[in-house]
């Protein structure tokens, strides 16, 4: 079981309050991401949730039990951290095993959890190497075996790729989200990068200044951002947003619209605009175009092979079905 509840948990260092009271639920067996720009108390939260920060105020349920009081140690939880903390003079199969050794479990049964733990992450050819023998991935992977052999109610992500090249990156989000299928464990993971929290979750919360703006699926925030942050924080690049006369014209205060859902022409369009930068990225182009009012520059996806290039003056349409409305609060209106 891994279910945890907030409930109006607060937290402030003195009289400034990092997380207003909120609530928050996360299933048995979720995949849940905390996304946002940093200093948006994404960290915070995460550590609210393993006791390793006090709450100010409210209630932190770990599978119908109040936590809020409870150390770390006694919470079931077990976190993985952007550095990988590794014994640098132990084996790996040693660094695995030495949450179990200091709770004093029996050999037999820490072999068995380390041969589970270690097919799992692809680690068993590693088991008598010493970390600065491993590559950055294999170190992570490393501690996340350490964090396995606890059997946890829940793994707590903080961050763990962010200290690895953009290659490995793309390969550890695979294995931890293949890791979540094979375990059927509830995961909570940290990031400020949204495709990761894209690719990887079940549910994605989206915080500011400590408020959560908006909780749901991948394309629940994709299709239907509750407000113009989310909008522009979900899918990358990010959506377009215009205001002045172009949102007017919708009775709105500004209108969204993604760069893959704009059409491009040579001839005609809604808009006319400027070629500035374009990248080329192989199957896909994005190009940023000058003088569309209200949006300047406006990015617009198109396919790889595209003629079109810096200075040429190009016509573009949005798909009307793909428009998004805000009002002025910034507040979704359709």
């Amino acid at each position: 079981m891994g279910r945890i509840r907030l409930k109006q948990v607060k937290k402030s260092f003195g009289d400034i309050t990092v997380i207003p009271p909120l609530d928050l639920e996360i299933d048995d067996g979720e995949f849940v991401v905390f996304v946002g720009p940093s200093g948006c108390g994404k960290s915070t939260l995460l550590r609210l949730i393993a006791g390793l920060e006090d709450t100010t105020a409210g209630n932190i349920e770990i599978d119908g039990k109040d936590a809020t009081g409870l150390p770390p140690a006694k919470r079931g939880l077990a976190m993985v951290f952007q550095s990988y903390a590794l014994y640098p003079h132990m084996t790996v199969r040693k660094n695995i095993a030495f949450p179990m050794k200091m709770a004093g479990m029996e050999q037999a049964e820490q072999d068995k959890r380390i041969a589970q733990a270690a097919a799992a992450l692809n680690l068993t050819d590693y088991l008598d190497r010493r970390p600065g023998q491993l590559s950055g991935g294999q170190r992570q992977r490393v501690a996340i075996g350490r964090a396995i052999v606890r059997e946890p109610a829940a793994f707590l992500f903080d961050e763990p790729l962010s200290n690895l090249d953009a290659a490995l990156r793309v390969g550890m989000r695979m294995e931890i989200s293949e890791l979540h299928k094979k375990l059927d464990t509830t995961m909570v993971y940290v990031t400020h990068d949204q495709v990761e929290a894209m690719t990887m979750a079940d549910k994605i919360v989206v915080l500011q200044a400590g408020v959560i703006e908006q909780v749901g699926s991948p394309l629940e925030l994709y299709r239907t951002p509750r407000n113009k942050f989310v909008a522009g924080f979900i899918g990358s690049p990010k959506m377009n947003q215009l205001d002045g006369p172009e949102a007017a014209k919708h009775g709105v205060h500004t209108i969204g619209i993604r760069p893959e859902h704009i059409d491009i022409s040579k001839t005609e369009g809604t808009w006319q605009g400027t070629v500035g930068v374009a990248e080329h990225l192989g199957s896909d182009t994005f190009m940023h175009i000058h003088g569309i009012p209200g949006c300047d520059p406006l990015t617009v996806r198109a396919g790889g092979e595209g003629d079109v290039k810096h200075g040429d003056t190009v016509y573009l349409t949005p798909q009307m079905e793909h428009l998004h409305k805000f009002d002025t609060q910034g507040l979704r209106v359709a």
